[in-house]
């Protein structure tokens, strides 16, 4: 039995808590037996924090004996990327740049979800410094995806994904700056939901680029994602109870994120769009030019604000990092502030545009990846290719970060490839439920 919580969703393992048929320790404890004898745990985690998960699991089960729960996911394991501080055990950010990095506190959100009773089982690898969507990191490993363990994970969010997918962790906690919550969750068949920018704390969190990182949860169900945004901002969970398409109104984007997708996100979209239909919600397809314009300045906002926040410590040695990303970081030297304030200027102008486009709809639909997971051994030899598959695995999750809206992604039944769904800022709650509603018309 033990066995097969590995594979139960967070939001199960929570009510087989309450009704006091698993115990948090018996289950930590399968966590960490699977942690220890799984032949690609290297590649998926950092580091694994036993005494910790067994300290957390102990006064878990002491509040189910008592009746005294902190919540549904009291006693449920989670892992946590290598950006959130743990006090005590080293923060690297899959970065040479950081390593012996050890400090002294907690991250907020880490702390909100040990208050609501997760339990933490360690930290997972990702892309350097958090600046890729493939998840290659030579300098430390490379966790692969569930579909094809020669294939990257996606990034960066890398081993969050891997973790969950592999049976290592009911749920992991991973950051979106351009999709590295979705990538990697969308090349492994999960739920990974990137959050408005301030919605949640990223005190305790390595930047890349402030002005659009974003903490977010990767699991199996949309379910424990509204879970575990409830626990990671203390607050209660939305309710998804009866979530339906009938009369919804949906937005398929055509503007940029339909163009040259390979023939497995597309199948897996359309595919995804007639169940969506079939289920009562009404399609329409719909083109933004205002989309094209924001993914102009993408380049221009991105590198300019994480080189200026790395430039530092990159410069004193460049040497220690991967080439590719010490390369990304690198175009943000070539352009201006008057060019970078310019490009904000103007994005806040098309965000405007797009919700004024967008206003009529319940949520707006489009393939979370053009792409499926490529080879790592090509991506390690071929530099021309890690650059155009790292652009066009990022390009359509992008557009939810430059639109600066939440989004959801769900697998649509075709391995490796999602739906994903935006709504407007701070809307989460709205978009879960639609999700839920999807979620039951795709499965």
């Amino acid at each position: 039995m033990a066995q097969e919580w590995l594979w139960m969703s967070a939001g199960d393992l929570g009510r087989g808590i309450e009704r006091r048929e698993i115990d948090p320790v018996a289950l930590a404890t399968t966590y960490l037996d699977a942690i220890e004898a799984h032949p690609l745990t290297p590649r998926i985690f950092a580091r694994h924090t036993p005494d910790r998960a067994l300290s957390e699991a102990k006064a878990a089960s002491m509040r189910a004996e008592s009746g005294r729960r902190h919540g549904p996911l009291d006693g449920v394991p989670v892992s946590w990327k290598d950006l959130f501080d743990t006090a005590g055990t080293a923060t690297e950010a899959g970065s040479k740049l950081l390593e012996g990095r050890v400090p002294e506190c907690d991250a907020e959100v880490l702390r909100s979800a040990t208050a609501a009773g997760m339990v933490c089982l360690g930290k997972t690898h990702m892309s350097e410094l958090a600046f890729s969507g493939l998840g290659h990191n030579p300098a430390t490993a490379t966790p692969p995806s569930a579909n094809d363990e020669d294939a990257v994970a996606g990034g960066s969010s890398s081993g969050a994904a891997a973790s969950v997918a592999f049976g290592l962790a009911a749920c992991g906690i991973g950051s979106d700056t351009g999709g590295s919550v979705r990538i990697p969750s969308v090349w492994n068949d999960l739920v990974g939901l990137k959050t408005t920018v301030g919605r949640l704390s990223l005190d305790g969190v390595v930047p890349l680029c402030p002005e659009f990182d974003t903490v977010g949860p990767l699991c199996r169900t949309v379910e424990d994602t509204a879970l575990v945004l409830a626990a990671l901002e203390g607050a209660a969970a939305p309710d998804l109870a009866g979530a339906s398409l009938r009369g919804m109104r949906l937005m398929a984007l055509q503007t940029v994120a339909m163009d040259g997708l390979r023939p497995e996100p597309e199948a897996g979209f359309n595919h995804a769009v007639i169940r969506l239909q079939d289920a009562g919600a009404t399609v329409t397809l719909l083109e933004v030019p205002a989309v094209s314009e924001a993914m102009e300045l993408a380049s221009r906002l991105f590198t300019s604000e994480a080189y200026g926040t790395w430039k530092d410590q990159i410069e004193a040695a460049p040497e220690r990092m991967f080439g590719e990303i010490l390369a990304r970081f690198r175009i943000g030297r070539e352009h201006s502030a008057a060019d970078y304030v310019a490009g904000w200027q103007s994005l806040h102008r098309i965000r405007r545009e797009w919700r004024d486009a967008t206003a009529g709809f319940d949520a707006v639909i489009l393939p979370t990846a053009p792409n499926v997971p490529p080879k790592v051994a090509r991506l390690a030899e071929d530099s021309a290719y890690y650059v155009s598959e790292n652009l066009l695995a990022l390009r359509n999750t992008r557009i939810g970060n430059l639109m600066g809206v939440p989004a959801l992604t769900i697998p649509t039944g075709v391995p490796s490839t999602g739906l994903m769904l935006m709504a407007p800022p701070m809307q989460e709650e709205r978009l879960l439920r639609v999700g839920a509603a999807a979620e039951s018309a795709l499965t």
